[in-house]
């Protein structure tokens, strides 16, 4: 068994600014969900943070709005390795997954705090470029590899 595990790593990279952008897209879409009690916002986080957590990434619609922004305003490309923004969505997909399903089991305060513990890891990359995934990962990895 390995003693240390640092972040996942990929062969590819992605630029920082745009999943920062990313996070920020997601902290307004689950607000919006708090706000309206609608799970449409969080079905199309899930579809988008599907897309991200695959080789779908291109098609991501908040990916594309993100990317466009950094065009416009000409912001400088910051590349970073793509594998702890994977695992990041990978997440994300997970806790978006249980927030609707709790949504229709009507267990709205499961629902409300995965949404507020979602948000909190989301607001944390866009405004600090901290990635919890990274935090996480080791222990997660830890736990599911054991007795390997």
């Amino acid at each position: 068994m390995k003693t240390y595990v640092i972040c996942p790593i990929s062969d590819k990279l992605i630029n920082e600014r745009v999943a920062r952008f990313n996070a920020a897209f997601s902290v307004l879409l689950i607000v919006v969900f708090g706000l309206t009690q609608s799970v449409i916002p969080m079905a199309f986080l899930l579809i988008d943070f599907l897309m991200r957590s695959t080789d779908l990434s291109h098609y991501s619609l908040i990916g594309l709005s993100s990317k466009g922004i950094i065009k416009y305003f000409s912001i400088n490309e910051s590349l970073i390795n793509a594998g702890p923004k994977i695992f990041a969505a990978r997440m994300g997909l997970v806790m978006s997954s249980i927030i609707i399903v709790a949504v229709f089991l009507d267990v709205s305060m499961l629902a409300y705090v995965l949404a507020g513990i979602l948000g909190l890891f989301s607001f944390l990359e866009a405004a600090f470029g901290i990635c919890v995934a990274c935090k996480i990962y080791p222990g997660l990895y830890s736990w599911l590899y054991r007795r390997q």
